[in-house]
């Protein structure tokens, strides 16, 4: 057997990536479950001058939808543009067939306004990063 070596790569190539991720995707993903029908998806809120103002990002996979990032301007904030944001987000979700949606949040960030909507807590990372909190959240929808 030929002699094998453990690196570790700080700035690895491309390709070096595209084979661990590929090759875990069709162990783990394409023998093991469902079709993986994935979807990239991006909501934006633009201004009348056509610049991005807030929008969310996120992906539809395996009857989920994962909200990844979500921002709106400090000047467009506590004016429902978020709640706007995540509704049309969830409105996209189920016309893609989902029925359950998930994220996560820091507690300095928007844990209560999550709660609001609907999303419940299911996990939580203390001390991450340390004197805080990391909250995974999920909702039916």
């Amino acid at each position: 057997m030929a002699e094998l070596t453990i690196t570790v790569e700080n700035h690895p190539s491309a390709e070096a990536i595209r084979t661990v991720i590929n090759n875990l995707i069709e162990y783990n993903n394409i023998r093991q479950t469902e079709k993986d029908v994935y979807q990239p998806l991006t909501i934006l809120l633009r201004d009348s001058n056509s610049q991005t103002v807030g929008g969310l990002i996120g992906k539809t996979q395996w009857g989920w939808l994962f909200i990844s990032h979500l921002w709106v301007s400090q000047a467009l904030r506590n004016q429902g543009y978020g709640q706007q944001l995540m509704l049309k987000a969830e409105e996209v979700a189920k016309q893609r067939n989902c029925s359950h949606a998930y994220l996560d949040t820091f507690s300095f960030q928007a844990l209560g306004f999550y709660e609001r909507l609907g999303y419940e807590k299911f996990g939580v990372l203390e001390d991450f990063p340390p004197g805080h909190q990391r909250y995974f959240l999920q909702k039916q929808i």
